[in-house]
């Protein structure tokens, strides 16, 4: 269908110098406006039925709010959790609030002003072009644990990369610190992030300079995999120093954002990013941090989100670890290494994520290619490498490695050094 041409749904446009109102606003492509003739601000026509190419009616109306709104926007927040997306477009479009409390007639021409061009087609698009998806509440790769966040949850989350991001959140952990870190910081940060990645966990930071590059990098050295939380879209390198690691994270990971594609950073959408790496992860580390520090505000999240807050001292005499030690001394928990760190969270994951009493799923309900993978893990106490189960199960050795975080995410198997081997059952 050829979007520049006049669709008769749209009302005509308001004269100029006039206050916008509902004839005014036009609906965004792909979504379901009024009946063809309604007077202006008639309430819209049923849905039109999507092709079976084109996304589900609520994913549009979702992609739609995720440029409508900043990330973390209380207001679509609170009226998502009343009314599904698609009713709240259309009733900002409209000039309505969808429910109590309402905002301020500022804040509603504010939605309804930028609501004019959008295209969630488009996006949904350009990000499909890139080997991405838009995944939403309901999806079965929509991690529940995201629900924390109330009606600061997102709207929805641009996926880039393999894997399954509701599996590979089961057994992660963020770290996260200074972007200007020292040498001593980056070291820390990419031995605890690659010892992590070999005992099964699955390493979460922001993509950005730092102590974030040092645990993205650390995770990858030993082949494991690990995501990134952007403030940006995830077709945006940034910082454009970390183009070549991003594009990295994204072939043996994935990239995560609550902006749509080609949207790029601002200071205020990095501390609102912070809240995903904290919701996301079942506990956060900090590894160097000044008093002042986008880090400590992902700790503090963490913290009022009932995760574990942990953090690696450094020397008194160092100005980017005093914001660690005051952390420390507000209840953080003292770690030094990845052994720490993994008796920590794993106690807490119970706490928060307690496993179901009863046998563990069988394995027919496993999808082919992770039943094959599976097939081909020995019993033995050695285990056996990528390169080998890749041979024995026909498998390319990424995709065999990404179906090994999945299986250890679910208990099947556990990672021994380079080796992967049945989880023993008592």
């Amino acid at each position: 269908m050829n979007r520049t041409a006049k669709d008769p749904r749209q009302s005509p446009p308001a004269a100029a110098g006039s206050a916008p109102g509902p004839e005014s606003t036009s609906e965004p492509a792909g979504l379901p406006g009024p009946e063809p003739g309604a007077p202006p601000g008639a309430a819209p026509g049923p849905p039109t039925r999507p092709r079976p190419e084109d996304p589900e009616p609520e994913r549009l109306a979702r992609a739609a709010l995720s440029r409508l709104g900043e990330p973390g926007d209380v207001q679509l927040g609170r009226w998502l959790a009343g009314s599904d997306a698609l009713g709240v477009v259309r009733a900002i479009r409209d000039g309505t609030a969808p429910g109590p409390p309402g905002p301020d007639d500022a804040r509603l021409a504010a939605y309804r002003a930028r609501m004019t061009g959008l295209d969630p087609v488009a996006d949904l698009e350009r990000v499909r072009a890139a080997g991405g998806r838009f995944i939403i509440p309901g999806d079965a790769e929509w991690p529940s644990q995201l629900d924390d966040l109330g009606a600061g949850r997102p709207t929805g989350l641009w996926v880039l990369g393999t894997g399954s991001l509701r599996l590979l959140a089961l057994r992660s952990v963020a770290v996260v610190g200074a972007r200007a870190c020292t040498a001593y910081g980056a070291h820390v940060a990419g031995d605890l992030a690659a010892q992590l990645a070999e005992r099964g966990w699955v390493v979460v930071s922001g993509g950005a300079y730092g102590i974030d590059a040092a645990a993205h990098r650390g995770a990858l050295a030993v082949g494991g995999p690990t995501v990134g939380v952007l403030a940006c879209g995830v077709d945006v390198a940034y910082p454009r120093g970390n183009t070549g690691l991003i594009r990295r994270i994204a072939g043996q990971g994935l990239l995560v954002s609550e902006l749509p594609p080609g949207e790029h950073p601002t200071r205020f959408r990095f501390v609102l990013r912070n809240r995903v790496i904290a919701a996301l992860t079942r506990g956060t580390v900090v590894v160097e941090a000044a008093l002042r520090s986008g880090a400590l505000s992902t700790a503090r999240r963490a913290r009022d989100l009932n995760r574990h807050t942990m953090g690696v001292p450094g020397p008194v005499t160092s100005e980017l670890s005093a914001g660690v030690h005051v952390l420390i001394r507000g209840g953080a928990t003292v770690v030094t290494d990845a052994a720490e760190i993994a008796e920590l969270i794993g106690s807490i994951g119970d706490d928060l994520a307690p496993e179901r009493s009863g046998p563990v799923l069988p394995r027919d309900l496993l999808e082919p290619a992770a039943a094959r993978v599976l097939e081909a893990v020995p019993a033995t106490p050695d285990g056996a490498p990528v390169e080998r189960l890749a041979r024995q199960s026909g498998l390319p050795p990424d995709e065999v490695l990404q179906r090994l975080y999945e299986l250890g995410s679910l208990g099947h198997v556990e990672r021994h050094g380079a080796h992967w081997r049945l989880v023993r059952r008592r």
